[in-house]
């Protein structure tokens, strides 16, 4: 019972990390362009987490039965949780967006196969699925639809002014901002949801294949809109401003695609990275001006980053199970 409550504990930490690592993901945008003060999206978005967090399970059933053999012990699973969350606070501290979700994966992956000193602990067919295809299709739809959408608009808007257009996509952005809050708690919240269910079975209080239980789903939904009030200015920036200059359509391009790629991926059940998707969608907006607008300097960054979330967070989640057997 011990190890079940420090699982716990450190799920919902997690889901509170997540919450003020990613807060970018949904509002960097908005605060950029200034639709919305900092303080204002920051409660839109805690908000909006919470309610995408309860509208469904798919990503947390893929999380807790999909991944790793639920006859793991407990350390196991902790030992993923802290991989998580010190990767989480180095790129949090160096303002780098990466994924939480695969922070989380990696850990998962890495402290099951030092477990069982083989990868049989692994379900291959559900990481390739799930997670491997997710992870390279998501970020390159993210760009495209981002590039698309803006080009449309450019497009059908070139007769208006820029006043008008300004005018009424700062009203527009309000709504595609609280979609990618609503699409990021919906595919995120949900992974400390399936870690949590995944030690439920493991610890023989869930029957293999149970649904995620609803005090469950409400915790982690607490923790993350906690998390995201609390707002992850470092890693805005980087998204908001230090990437491209964003106005309110470009914002509104951003978010609309990059919430549209969530919510797909959500409906499958496949836990992609909200921060790659966004990310890449504003890279998509500022190559349908000119390839120039976007600073590529610090987006190879950034995806160096995203290369190495997996493979690293395996390694320290390796490493904790290790010196955990050890004791």
């Amino acid at each position: 019972m011990l190890s079940l409550a420090v699982v716990i504990i450190l799920a919902l930490s997690f889901d509170f990390i997540n919450g003020f690592h990613d807060t970018a993901n949904s509002i960097a945008t908005s605060v950029s362009t200034r639709v919305l003060s900092p303080r204002q999206a920051i409660i839109m978005a805690a908000f909006l987490n919470f309610v995408g967090a309860m509208v469904s399970s798919k990503v947390a059933k893929t999380i807790s039965g999909g991944l790793v053999n639920v006859s793991l012990p407990q350390y196991v699973i902790i030992a993923a949780l802290l991989a998580a969350i010190i990767w989480n606070l180095i790129t949090w501290y160096f303002g780098i967006p990466s994924s939480s979700s695969h922070a989380l994966i990696g850990g998962l992956i890495g402290a099951s196969i030092a477990f069982a000193s083989s990868t049989k602990a692994i379900i291959w067919g559900g990481v390739m699925q799930k997670v491997v295809i997710p992870l390279f299709t998501s970020p390159i739809l993210g760009f495209v639809l981002g590039l698309i959408v803006m080009k449309l608009l450019f497009k059908f808007l070139k007769p208006f002014s820029n006043r008008f257009v300004n005018k009424w996509f700062s009203k527009l952005q309000i709504a595609s901002a609280a979609w990618m809050a609503f699409s990021h708690g919906k595919n995120d919240a949900q992974k400390s949801m399936g870690i949590i269910t995944l030690a439920l079975i493991s610890d023989g209080a869930l029957n293999k294949g149970a649904d995620v239980p609803w005090e469950v789903m409400i915790a982690c939904a607490v923790a993350m809109a906690f998390g995201t009030s609390f707002g992850g200015w470092k890693i805005i920036k980087t998204m908001g401003v230090n990437m491209i200059r964003l106005q309110p359509i470009g914002g509104f391009a951003a978010e609309t695609s990059a919430a549209l790629v969530i919510e797909t991926a959500s409906s499958l059940g496949a836990p992609v990275s909200t921060t790659h998707v966004i990310s890449s969608s504003i890279m998509g907006v500022g190559s349908a001006k000119r390839l120039s607008a976007v600073r590529w300097a610090l987006a190879r960054n950034i995806v160096g980053a995203w290369v190495l979330t997996i493979p690293v967070t395996a390694l320290i989640g390796a490493v904790i199970t290790l010196i955990i057997k050890l004791f």
